[in-house]
């Protein structure tokens, strides 16, 4: 991944924890990425998850295709370029399944029926946000 790409920031060796936001829409899209840029880490994806959270994404790149050979529930994907533009959306993608978008750079993995995935359309921008810090605990104490 030499080239520029929406998922620098993740790169970092300090990375900040980001959210993934559809900027055309203003909405978000996950509040957690969970990234899978080597070898092992996308050949594992969603193997052995009986879930996954509805504010959780698993970002794949590069790739641009996807199965779903043992996987035991359906999931919402979409394809994105580089640049984080939306060139294919997938609704509730069964196991034993394939999706590939030629095009595509990246694939991002939702829960099945996510809906900020069926509010995402084809040729909506993408993007990564730091999320905001935890605010510090307040103690009452008299």
């Amino acid at each position: 991944m030499a080239r520029p790409h929406l998922f620098q920031p993740l790169l970092a060796k300090h990375a900040r924890d980001h959210r993934l936001v559809n900027r055309s829409r203003s909405l978000v899209l996950a509040a957690v990425v969970e990234p899978a840029f080597d070898s092992p880490s996308r050949r594992k994806g969603l193997l052995g998850r009986r879930t996954l959270p509805l504010d959780m994404v698993i970002a794949i790149a590069p790739s641009n295709a996807i199965h779903t050979f043992g996987m035991q529930f359906p999931i919402d994907v979409l394809f994105i370029t580089r640049d984080g533009r939306v060139v294919k959306r997938v609704f509730a993608l069964k196991a034993r399944r394939l999706a590939v978008a030629v095009r595509a750079f990246a694939v991002l993995e939702f829960a099945a029926g996510h809906p900020g995935v069926g509010t995402t359309q084809v040729g909506d921008q993408l993007a990564l946000e730091e999320s905001a810090p935890a605010s510090p605990a307040h103690s009452n104490k008299a």
